[in-house]
């Protein structure tokens, strides 16, 4: 049967006319889309795209290396793998994918978000660094989770090496991670993951060591796997670094302290090269650079011998005797005493109405009719005592401070203490009452309130030896520092002149208290070699405190000062020994260190016949009979 269509089955009009308005706006509606696509949204989505293919990855710059003065390798770098967080994809940031990560990598979760938060102002196309010195472990997690995690990428950088471990430590000073407050300083350049200079050397000449990282751009597949190179922009290394210290010196001296703690400073008092600087106990700086852990962080800051402490520069104690010839200075300069000025010392003085033991006292005697020069030689406490009271407090600062004590050296490194010197402006800022006349007596044999740094005790010595002039302790060499278009620091020499008669006393003092007989520093005598110094024994508690409680804590640190050749000398030597007891454990670890610097200098020791002309010691005896007597 044939069909036929009657006029009702047509479409009514009105429907072809809908359909025909709604096929053209959807028309329009493509066109409009394709128009957004390809001309109004060109620009950001082609952006979009190439961010998506291509990944600027930073080539790190190795830092210089460190030097010492003969060019021997301090501080150097070898080749590591850095991680690094690409931030493009918001998704792979969320807290489930960052709890993943840190957990296969090691890494504390909070320290992984912190970087994500830090990181949110810089540019989502710039990596930043996740973790330093990957371990086998961390890239082999990274390949088998590279499509759950394309964000990681590693890269290749220089990790900081320290090849001595811990052999100046407090000196060299370590790297670590930029911190916050790093970042929020003004002028800053610094990134999250950014290495810097954290302590020490490292710290002071971080612009010189640091470099300038580079940049690689590279074509990466949709699983973040690198398949080919765009441009690279080569990293520029950091500068080395050449110090003052000398490597040799600075390993006899480490081994000569010990296990003891304490410092030992070497210095040229011709220059003010440091020649060697020990502080111990000492860390290892490799710790830091390879991200140190929370246990082994705790374990160093709560160490009550404090390892991270430079004690060269920041240990401010009493002097003890050491301080005498500070006080010596100050009543021959001003003319209160004579050379021949003497004091009878039956063991104790009473002054004030107080009464002062010697530290003989405990032998029950005292040393007799004493003279400026034997006073020094046995350290008599009577003696200075009495020119304590003779000087005042004023005169005993004022030359104190002129002579090195009290202030910072200006050393080139972060963090130097200023040590201190009492006065009565001092004591009236800090404990609003006036000055008693009573804590004079205790300064001037440097106990009460005085204190100092090893670095100050061996400037100070080195400079009165020398007449009166100071050079500024140094650490990176001026040479250096010019070549690479650093100006040295200004002023770096400062005169107080001595006159001759105080210096030719205070040097014979000095060099009897390392030849004679009844000299207290024995110990640093060096047979044909002109050394001298001076004795100190700090208390840093009372005597009956420590009688009772018997800890190694309350025990006197021991001191050592000393120059060699007299009374021209190449070298300063300060050494602390803390809790040593007695300055006899300090005397000999100077002997050490100078005696080292003459066998490096090739210099051998003289005849004793003629070091006995050169010192003229009629009254002395002999050389000969001083060996027998010692």
């Amino acid at each position: 049967m044939q069909g036929r269509f009657t006029e009702d089955d047509h479409l009514p009009a009105w429907k072809i006319t809908f359909l025909q308005y709604a096929i053209a706006a959807s028309f329009a509606v493509l066109l409009i889309g394709y128009w957004r696509l390809q001309i109004g949204q060109h620009q950001s989505l082609l952006q979009q795209a190439e961010h998506n293919r291509i990944r600027n990855l930073p080539i790190i710059a190795p830092r210089g290396r460190i030097l010492d003065r003969n060019g021997q390798v301090l501080v150097d770098n070898f080749p590591a793998f850095t991680i690094l967080l690409n931030r493009e994809d918001a998704s792979q940031l969320n807290d489930a994918h960052l709890r993943e990560i840190a957990e296969g990598l090691d890494l504390s979760v909070t320290d992984v978000e912190d970087l994500v938060k830090h990181s949110s102002k810089l540019p989502r196309f710039q990596p930043v660094v996740l973790k330093q010195s990957a371990t086998l472990k961390d890239v082999a997690f990274i390949d088998s989770h590279r499509s759950e995690f394309p964000a990681l990428d590693i890269i290749q950088a220089q990790q900081r090496f320290y090849p001595k471990h811990g052999v100046a430590a407090q000196v060299l000073g370590y790297v670590g991670e930029v911190s916050q407050s790093d970042m929020s300083k003004p002028n800053s350049s610094y990134q999250p993951g950014d290495v810097i200079g954290k302590f020490g050397i490292e710290k002071e000449y971080n612009s010189v060591l640091r470099g300038r990282d580079g940049m690689q751009r590279v074509v990466v597949n949709s699983r973040g796997q690198e398949v080919g190179t765009l441009s690279t922009i080569n990293a520029i290394p950091g500068h080395d670094l050449r110090l003052t210290l000398d490597l040799d010196l600075q390993m006899t001296a480490e081994a000569a302290l010990g296990n003891q703690p304490g410092a030992v400073v070497a210095l040229d008092p011709r220059n003010g090269d440091v020649l060697a600087m020990v502080s111990h106990p000492t860390f290892d700086p490799n710790d830091f650079a390879r991200h140190i852990d929370y246990k082994e962080w705790k374990q160093l800051t709560t160490d009550p011998m404090k390892p991270l402490m430079n004690k060269a520069i920041q240990a401010q104690l009493a002097p003890g005797s050491v301080f005498k010839i500070i006080t010596g200075a100050a009543a021959l300069e001003t003319g209160t005493i004579k050379p021949d000025y003497t004091v009878f010392c039956p063991g104790k003085i009473t002054i004030y109405g107080h009464t002062f033991h010697d530290w003989v006292w405990k032998e029950h005697h005292g040393h007799g009719e004493v003279d400026f020069h034997r006073a020094i030689v046995i350290s008599c406490d009577v003696y200075f005592y009495t020119l304590g009271k003779l000087l005042g407090i004023q005169k005993i600062d004022y030359f104190a401070t002129h002579l090195g004590l009290g202030h910072r050296t200006g050393i080139d490194l972060p963090d130097e203490e200023p040590g201190l010197v009492p006065s009565p402006a001092w004591v009236q800022k800090y404990f609003h009452h006036r000055w008693w006349p009573g804590e004079t007596i205790s300064v001037a044999i440097g106990q009460g309130a005085v204190q100092v740094t090893p670095l100050q005790a061996a400037y100070a010595i080195g400079g009165i030896a020398s007449g009166g002039v100071f050079y500024r302790p140094h650490l990176a060499s001026r040479k250096e520092l010019r070549t690479l278009g650093m100006a040295p620091p200004a002023n770096t020499v400062t005169r107080f002149p001595l006159s001759e008669t105080t210096v030719e006393a205070l040097t014979k003092g000095m060099w009897g208290v390392v030849n004679e007989g009844e000299g207290t520093g024995f110990g640093a005598r060096l047979p044909g070699f002109d050394v001298a110094g001076k004795t100190g024994t700090a208390q840093v508690v009372s005597v009956g405190l420590q009688d009772s409680a018997h800890q190694a804590r309350y025990r006197n640190n021991a001191w050592f000062v000393g120059y060699s050749p007299s009374p021209d000398p190449k070298i300063a030597v300060a050494v602390l020994v803390m809790q040593g007891q007695h300055s006899s454990v300090a005397a000999p670890i100077a002997a050490d260190v100078i005696k080292a610097y003459y066998q490096e200098n090739g210099i051998k020791p003289a005849s004793p016949q003629l070091l006995s002309r050169k010192k003229n010691v009629d009254k002395l005896g002999t050389l000969a009979s001083a060996q027998q007597g010692n």
